[in-house]
């Protein structure tokens, strides 16, 4: 690969980390919120880097020529190199569209922390949860306080598979895309929304199990739905996003 197309390569991926990190959002889709500071600082450096390894391009404009001369081009390096143009571009010009519903069907369960107490539930109604303290509530709370409860919870919906139905799911990022963890509730009630398809629900626990023992199943009784845009940090497990 030549000299100015490693230049040209270095620049475009500093500019393209900067876009989606510092102009957008879109590094949300790619790590936690904490990491964009080294994403900005990655970018910066790139372009730096770029920059400085131009310099002995103008400086000496026959340093190629030279090299040939005795017999070796050291400039040069595999056409597939070529193809590190590619995902630098994307940042650029296309974004990879967010993870979703084919990645929660693939991904790991998130494992639900052990719960050593729970504290007492407000007494909002509907009463909003995360879909990972529902979970810890139906299979370890043995006081069984969401019992008759109507709770809200927001995500999207993701199919259940051959038997039909779905799953309001949230997808977690622990640093990045690469270690994500998927964390599901089960849906009764009504049908399934189009896979992705952002929702707030309320309901009702899904009578399945001896609730707050591990034989419960994370499940609600649908008693309210609707659609909701996609939040812009779409990876945490967080408390829903509007009221149902």
């Amino acid at each position: 690969m030549k000299r100015r197309a490693q230049v040209l390569l270095l620049v475009l991926t500093g500019l393209g980390l900067l876009h989606a990190a510092l102009f957008s959002d879109l590094y949300l889709r790619y790590v936690k919120e904490g990491l964009r500071p080294l994403l900005i600082a990655s970018g910066v450096l790139l372009l730096l880097l770029g920059v400085a390894a131009a310099a002995p391009d103008r400086a000496d404009p026959e340093a190629d020529g030279h090299a040939h001369a005795h017999g070796h081009d050291h400039s040069t390096a595999p056409r597939i190199a070529w193809l590190l143009f590619l995902p630098a571009l994307s940042l650029l010009l296309y974004a990879p569209p967010a993870l979703g519903a084919y990645t929660a069907s693939h991904a790991n369960n998130k494992a639900v922390t052990k719960e050593q107490r729970f504290d007492p539930l407000p007494a909002t109604v509907p009463l909003p949860m995360t879909l990972s303290d529902f979970t810890a509530r139906v299979q370890q709370d043995r006081e069984q306080a969401i019992r008759g409860r109507s709770i809200s919870m927001t995500g999207f919906a993701t199919p259940a598979g051959q038997g039909g139905g779905w799953y309001l799911t949230r997808i977690i990022f622990t640093c990045c895309a690469a270690d994500s963890q998927s964390v599901k509730v089960r849906m009764y009630g009504t049908p399934a929304p189009p896979a992705n398809t952002w929702v707030a629900v309320t309901g009702t626990w899904h009578p399945r199990g001896t609730l707050g023992t591990k034989s419960a199943t994370a499940a609600l009784d649908i008693h309210h739905t609707e659609r909701i845009s996609p939040p812009v940090n779409a990876y945490t497990d967080d408390l829903p996003l509007t009221p149902s």
